[in-house]
């Protein structure tokens, strides 16, 4: 095996302090059978908890010193509420242990007012995925997410079904010739995009944002890796849509979905690590380290959060306005909206920071989208606002198995075969992304119907994504 080095230790997380050397100490004396990376895998999922190492793990032992030694190390912390806030939970049967745990330490802040899970809930980091959070003029970095403002975006256009299916070939074309993919991945040249995102005065007044510039031009209008993708698709609406002024009837659509890119992706990895050095946690929690929104820290943060959301929206808006052109379709009626950000709020009477990582806001008649997979159905969806959700709802399916489980458990050609069950043209994508290893969007949907109404269903017919199995999020 390669040598790994302090370097790649703190790259996926751990600290300069005494478990470090620990850790490097059984890196140097290790002799199992894994890669590199595959020992990097393993110590990246005991940064944060070491005590869902199982027993028969060779890793075990190891996770047992890392346990006893953040221990003695837990001084001048923040110590959580012993008696927390109860929350609620949404098609509990389908989110897993880590995911709730996660939720149960995050309500137990100091600062936490007001907690619920959606039903595609699952484990992430610090705020599981698919996690809502108040607080009380309190503002969590990772509690907005890595890939700040990811959102979807919809365009509807004037174009029947039969049009598209009797010009696939140009419909893939312009997937292809209109989209851009892959983690570090933009544009160059006179293939940049301009958008007014860019004259933002925070470019000029933040060190970190005006070093970042460059990187968010180049990428302007790009998707990224990950689980984003650019879609063409079937959307039926049962009943006309008095709101959208659309009838009843099907028509084809444009769906979205990526975010801030590395722009996003360098904010949320600076000011996480800025906050874990003011706000001291136990170990359990360290990864929700948050800001007072009062302080000059808090404030960067929140400006630069904003920031991001903008660009990842201008993201969308280019490729849109791009594709629209090329189809030269006309768009009937456009829906978009983010998750992994924080919004100023009401709720019980009181101002609070809500922050939804991988959930979408569904206020009383708040629109927005949910998909499924590549294969099943997503919907556009009015939402309720159901205040013991926080007015949220989940911003997809969810995953039910981990990356790495879905590329060794899936197999090429039953992914192969369930897009041809469903006829769906894929471009790029790995094993990771395949729809098996999500959950069922209509388990999820059943367990949050009081949470949206569903206004139409669209039917995913032509999927591109990165195809290096890159990630930014």
């Amino acid at each position: 095996m390669k040598k790994i080095s302090g370097k790649d230790l703190l790259r996926i997380g751990f600290e300069e302090n005494i478990i470090l050397g620990t850790v490097l100490q059984f890196c140097e004396n290790y002799q199992g059978n894994l890669n590199k990376g595959e020992v990097l895998s393993q110590l990246k999922k005991m940064v944060e908890t070491p005590e869902f190492t199982p027993k028969e793990s060779e890793f075990y032992d190891l996770a047992q010193q890392i346990i006893q030694l953040q221990k003695s190390l837990e001084t001048d912390v923040i110590p959580l509420n012993e008696s927390p806030t109860e929350f609620q939970i949404f098609g509990g049967e389908h989110i897993e242990e880590g995911a709730l745990k996660q939720m149960q330490t995050a309500i137990k802040l100091p600062v936490s007012v007001a907690g619920a899970l959606m039903p595609d809930a699952h484990q992430g980091y610090g705020l599981p995925i698919g996690g809502v959070l108040a607080t009380k003029n309190a503002i969590i970095p990772y509690g907005v997410g890595v890939d700040i403002g990811c959102r979807m975006a919809l365009s509807v256009y004037n174009i029947d079904e039969l049009f598209f299916l009797e010009n696939q070939a140009k419909f893939k074309r312009e997937l292809i010739a209109q989209s851009n993919f892959g983690a570090g991945n933009g544009f160059r040249g006179q293939y940049k995009s301009d958008h007014e995102v860019l004259e933002n005065k925070l470019f000029q007044e933040n060190d970190l944002l005006r070093n970042l510039k460059d990187k968010a031009w180049a990428q302007l209008g790009s998707s990224g890796g990950g689980n984003h993708f650019v879609e063409f698709g079937i959307i039926e609406f049962a009943e006309r849509d008095e709101v959208l002024n659309i009838d009843k009837g099907t028509y084809v659509a444009l769906l979205t979905h990526s975010g801030s890119r590395g722009f996003g992706a360098t904010i949320a990895g600076h000011y996480t690590q800025l906050a874990k050095k003011i706000c001291k946690l136990p170990q359990e929690a360290k990864n929700l380290a948050y800001f007072d929104l009062n302080s000059t820290e808090g404030q960067e943060y929140w400006l630069a959060m904003n920031l991001a959301g903008d660009y990842a929206s201008a993201c969308h808006q280019i490729i849109h306005q791009k594709m629209a052109k090329a189809l030269g379709a006309e768009v009937l009626a456009t829906v978009e909206n983010h998750h992994n950000f924080a919004w100023k709020e009401t709720w019980n009477g009181e101002e609070v920071i809500v922050h939804r990582k991988g959930a979408t806001p569904a206020s009383k008649d708040v629109m927005g989208i949910i998909p499924g997979s590549m294969t099943a159905p997503g919907f556009l969806v009015r939402g309720k606002g159901n205040t013991e959700a926080i007015q949220s709802a989940s911003h997809g399916a969810g995953r039910q198995m981990s990356r790495t489980q879905a590329k060794k458990e899936i197999s090429t050609s039953d992914f192969k075969s369930i897009l041809k069950d469903h006829n769906v043209t894929l471009i790029g994508a790995g094993l990771d992304e395949a729809p098996m290893a999500y959950k069922d969007i209509h388990q999820v949907m059943e367990a949050q119907k009081d949470l949206v109404d569903v206004v139409a269903k669209f039917t995913p017919k032509m999927v591109r994504m990165a195809d290096d199995g890159s990630r930014e999020d």
